[in-house]
């Protein structure tokens, strides 16, 4: 664990010293849970974006997108439970006058159990070598059962007091699990309170009551209340999704793990309405889809796993999380849930405008039923960062910073570099640049020695670098290094942009 922190430090300077995510307003000494995202991490972002919007909306038909406002009127938080629905259960440590979600330091304890079980599985590992049968192991190893019984214990206790709200049992949960604050080392804990994570603030010149609007908390509600609007001005026919980017803004108290949780992140979410009783189906069908959508990045199958929810949203039939081992362990990455009629029920019923569908095949209105998947795009970010962080000993002893992300998302495609600044390379260099850049994001970099160009490269993910030399000059050929391998070949000049291409898709 100490070690998996040790990366993680390592991974948040990183990201800052090359360019990309800054603490925010960090000239003022910064404001807590907000990041900016730097030249190489904007780019990152954009092309992760853009993929997610690619497979969602591009490649089906019935599947289109919008972009709602972020104000929206305020009486949609109260349909939707927002206003009174939209807490966390937050306890005080009397020592270090330090904040914490209770479900939070209740996970946390669980997952020192589950490192456990871990450690005994690794153990056994090494003991019986290739004899090992991991899944045998875990289903009869007496402390293996133990430790899982105590999780499951843990957790259905935990769901059930914040389904009933028992804050009381909920903190005689904490002190019998004896879990102490991680700033002071004590005991001394408050009594557990609910607070709301919506932003409000004012529109207009008037400051009563009647102008208090919010920052919305999701984007899903603007895709509900323009059901209609769209449904009609694009001929929809059920089934059929909105798909939504954009920002979204949460109160959180206790913001932390960098970008994985923050005050201000971007979502990417589908709606996707069926007619009832279709809708298992159809979350069967996009469990297996947006599975095979992160998959499809080339990010491996090991740092994948579904979770599926004990306790149930007030509005969900059916709830799974897409979880990814970040290097803090197995965390939410995307939801995919099963959200019945409710929100557009609740809209139906606050606005006073039918919200229904009439399905000629069936020659019935119905209010639809609705399959949510929601992925913060932030978390995405960070899962790739994660995996793609990595430490290198070279065959010459030398050792090297490289981020391995996967060549279709990467912020920068190919590096273009004259080998020394004389000969004519750099206008050759710079002529190929010239054709590169309206189809790659390029650099170009004359400074330096290669060797080091080449690593400020690797340490910025740049799937290929190619270099003008001597060669170049008579021939008409350059060298391309590819990143992971650092292999090199030679590629005639006109054949470069088919070959990144090729390598980039």
């Amino acid at each position: 664990m100490a070690n998996h922190e040790e990366q993680f430090k390592k991974l948040v300077s990183h990201a800052k010293e090359y360019g990309f995510i800054f603490p925010s307003s960090e000239i003022y000494d910064g404001l807590a849970a907000v990041y900016d995202y730097a030249q190489y991490g904007v780019e990152l972002k954009k092309n992760i974006r853009d993929y997610w919007w690619k497979s969602m909306v591009q490649m089906h038909e019935n599947i289109v997108g919008i972009d709602s406002g972020i104000f929206m009127h305020p009486t949609i938080w109260k349909a939707s439970g927002h206003v009174d629905a939209f807490n966390d259960p937050m306890i005080d440590n009397k020592d270090s006058k330090k904040r914490y979600r209770a479900d939070v330091l209740i996970e946390d304890h669980c997952a020192k159990i589950e490192a456990k079980i871990e450690k005994e599985i690794e153990k056994a590992a090494k003991k019986y070598g290739e004899a090992f049968d991991k899944e045998e192991f875990v289903k009869t190893n007496p402390r293996v059962l133990e430790n899982a019984r105590k999780i499951q214990e843990i957790s259905h206790r935990m769901n059930h007091d914040l389904e009933v709200n028992d804050l009381a049992d909920l903190k005689r949960l904490i002190e019998e699990l004896e879990i102490v604050c991680p700033v002071s080392g004590t005991r001394n804990w408050t009594e557990i309170r609910q607070f709301n994570l919506m932003f409000s603030t004012k529109v207009g010149s008037v400051s009563d009551e009647a102008n208090t609007i919010y920052l919305r908390p999701e984007t899903a509600q603007g895709i509900f209340v323009n059901f209609l609007n769209v449904q009609k001005t694009g001929r929809m026919k059920i089934p059929f999704g909105i798909a939504q980017t954009g920002k979204a803004f949460r109160n959180e108290i206790v913001a932390r793990q960098f970008i994985f949780r923050m005050r201000e992140f971007e979502q990417m979410e589908m709606q996707f309405f069926c007619a009832p009783g279709t809708e298992m189906q159809w979350f069967e069908y996009w469990k297996k889809e947006r599975m095979r959508w992160h998959l499809s990045l080339g990010m491996p199958e090991s740092a994948y796993r579904f979770h599926d929810h004990e306790k149930l949203a007030h509005y969900a039939n059916a709830a799974t999380d897409i979880e990814f081992d970040f290097m803090f362990g197995f965390k939410e990455l995307e939801g995919i849930h099963s959200r019945t009629d409710y929100d557009l029920s609740r809209h139906q019923e606050f606005s006073g405008k039918k919200i229904q569908y009439f399905d000629s095949d069936r020659d019935e209105s119905y209010v639809p039923y609705v399959v949510e998947t929601s992925i913060g795009l932030d978390r995405m970010c960070l899962a790739v960062l994660s995996q793609a962080y990595t430490e290198e000993r070279l065959e010459d002893g030398s050792e090297r910073v490289v981020m391995r992300i996967p060549a279709k998302i990467a912020p920068c495609k190919v590096a273009v570099l004259p080998l020394v600044k004389k000969d004519g390379m750099p206008e050759k260099a710079r002529e190929i640049l010239r054709d590169l850049q309206p189809l790659f994001m390029c650099q170009y970099d004359e400074k330096d020695a290669i060797g080091r160009r080449y690593r400020r490269q690797d340490a910025i993910g740049t799937p290929f670098c190619v270099t003008v030399d001597t060669d170049t000059m008579n021939d008409d050929t350059v060298t391309v290094r590819e990143r992971d391998t650092m292999r090199q070949e030679r590629v005639p000049v006109k054949e470069i942009a088919a070959y990144v291409a090729e390598k980039t898709r």
